[in-house]
């Protein structure tokens, strides 16, 4: 694909561990600003590959496709104004794939520092209080019930 503007077609993948520690990056040009792993699918890439390259490019983990798993939840919502110029023209709204995928452990992460500055992980409850995005929020708050969690 020649075309230099990213899809507005996206994954967000929530790692965790099975007591529902959640990691979460602070990304780089934004301080403060707080997500899971996300991403742009390139080319005609199925969104299980771009949820895993994403994972790698972010993470540093390099996760079997079986590990992912796919909610089935497509989220659509506005671009913020201040990265709309990384789409074509016109374009103003994007559609986010959720995924999850759980470790076995909390375990260190290798951060691409021109995207993220620093990681973080966290109880469920607090990685939802501190990411930026709603989308990511409200996945964050329906864990416990996908992966069949107790939540305490």
């Amino acid at each position: 694909m020649t075309d230099k503007h990213k899809q507005p077609i996206s994954v967000l993948v929530l790692i965790h561990t099975a007591a529902l520690q959640v990691l979460l990056l602070e990304r780089a040009a934004n301080p403060g600003y707080w997500q899971s792993v996300t991403g742009s699918r390139e080319d005609t890439e199925a969104l299980p590959t771009t949820a895993l390259r994403e994972t790698r490019e972010e993470t540093g983990i390099d996760a079997l496709a079986s590990a992912l798993r796919d909610w089935g939840l497509i989220n659509r919502f506005e671009i913020f104004p201040q990265w709309r110029h990384r789409y074509a023209p016109g374009v103003s709204h994007n559609a986010e794939r959720v995924f999850s995928l759980q470790l076995p452990a909390v375990a260190p992460i290798t951060v691409t520092p021109d995207e993220h500055a620093r990681y973080v992980w966290l109880p469920w409850r607090d990685a939802a209080d501190q990411v930026f995005s709603w989308s990511n929020r409200d996945a964050i708050l329906m864990l416990p019930r996908i992966h069949g969690a107790i939540a305490d």
